[in-house]
């Protein structure tokens, strides 16, 4: 999930950004619990990508993908805006991973330094296009030549939404997670349509070299390209 950033470049209130950090604080340690295997769509793509040098996991939550990555790459580094999600991804990695508190808007790591990466429902979680599409070029920018990442969100195909799946733009909503006692806590979404999803790729930094609906979300694996002109 993504940190609050607080900067005047920020096009939405901070406190928009930092309700969607509160609230990966407040659920953390139970929707880790919940949270025990890799999908398999990620199982997939990093089978497919062979051994790297370097990978790297933005909104790694409690490590099960970053735990993934560290099977074929040398080095991996897990990024989450959350303290509670990486103290789970701690525990549940070790020293097998580099844990980092971060911003999927600002990825604190050099420009091409990344061979492998993983982005994996995190990009709805960001409460603007603005933000969406400037992680998506933050993306871009640390990966190497010829590196590919995988990043999925949540679709209008998603049989939890009354939506029309070949409409032109998503929405914004929020879904409640039930912690145990039976109190709920709202949790933000940008519901993305498959068209959406494509033209934000287009729109940054990053080239989509595939594009899959499964399990109700859209999975883009994408390399990076310089914005056309």
């Amino acid at each position: 999930m993504p940190s609050p950033d607080q900067s005047a470049e920020s096009d939405e209130p901070a406190r928009s950004r930092a309700a969607v950090r509160r609230t990966y604080e407040d659920i953390g340690d139970h929707f880790s619990k919940t949270r025990e295997y890799a999908w398999p769509e990620v199982e997939s793509f990093v089978d497919d990508a062979g051994g790297v040098e370097t990978a790297l996991d933005v909104g790694c939550g409690n490590g099960r993908h970053a735990e993934l990555l560290a099977e074929v790459a040398d080095s991996v580094v897990g990024l989450d805006a959350s303290r509670a999600l990486l103290q789970a991804a701690t525990d549940r990695v070790g020293d097998s991973v580099t844990l980092l508190q971060g911003d999927a808007t600002r990825l604190p790591l050099a420009s091409a330094s990344v061979d492998l990466a993983v982005y994996v429902a995190t990009l709805h979680h960001l409460p603007s296009q603005a933000a969406r599409r400037a992680s998506l070029d933050e993306l871009a920018r640390v990966l190497a030549p010829g590196a590919r990442a995988l990043v999925s969100a949540w679709s209008t195909a998603h049989d939890r939404f009354d939506a029309d799946p070949d409409s032109d733009v998503g929405f914004d909503t929020t879904v409640d997670w039930t912690l145990p006692g039976g109190e709920t806590v709202p949790r933000f979404y940008h519901i993305y349509t498959p068209a959406e999803f494509e033209r934000d790729v287009a729109d940054s930094d990053l080239r989509l070299v595939s594009l899959e609906l499964s399990s109700g979300n859209c999975y883009g694996v994408v390399e990076p390209e310089g914005k056309r002109t």
